[in-house]
């Protein structure tokens, strides 16, 4: 069960995977909605995939305390816009953009221990440097876990058991693209 935020996700999802989906109606997230997602969790398991967007995330973090194990699947900002300017949202995403998103699922780890500290993101200039918010961006794109601030990016590659590892990995992909792009 995919939990969506309008029709036109619904729509949109439904060229991509045979699903059923749940929709929130926007932000405006109620308790009706909250006990289908919360029956639909134990019945089935539930996909969280909401817009890249502040509402969007809003609607996964009510979702996210109200029912543990859910997960989550994410768009980039670049996927979810068509073109320069316009909304943004899964509706506009590519039919193959949304099964990749669907293919990269995330579970959140209750109780975990945690993989990355605030150290290693300061060491690695994703917080406290004058480029982190650029690569941050890239960081959630490449690892497919939307985009966070400083904050929130130590307790998403926490909650999602993102190993250290995996994020130097990433990090060296992103640095030797950039290399290359400037050459």
């Amino acid at each position: 069960m995919i939990v969506v935020e309008g029709r036109d996700d619904t729509k949109r999802i439904q060229l991509a995977v045979n699903a059923d989906t749940i929709e929130t109606n926007g932000s405006a997230i109620n308790e009706e909605v909250l006990d289908r997602i919360e029956h639909a969790q134990q019945k089935r398991g539930v996909i969280v995939f909401t817009d890249p967007d502040v509402p969007g995330e809003k609607i996964r973090k009510i979702i996210s305390r109200r029912i543990p194990g859910v997960k989550h699947a994410f768009l980039n900002r670049d996927e979810a816009q068509p073109g320069k300017k316009g909304s943004l949202g899964i509706e506009h995403a590519s039919v193959e953009t949304i099964r990749k998103a669907l293919e990269g699922l995330y579970s959140e780890k209750i109780d975990a221990t945690p993989t990355v500290d605030r150290s290693f993101l300061l060491k690695e200039g994703l917080i406290g440097h004058p480029n982190a918010k650029d690569l941050r961006i890239k960081l959630g794109n490449a690892l497919r876990i939307g985009y966070t601030n400083g904050k929130q990016l130590e307790k998403r590659l926490n909650m999602f058991g993102v190993s250290q590892e995996s994020v130097e990995q990433a990090l060296k992909e992103i640095r030797e693209e950039e290399t290359n792009g400037r050459t």
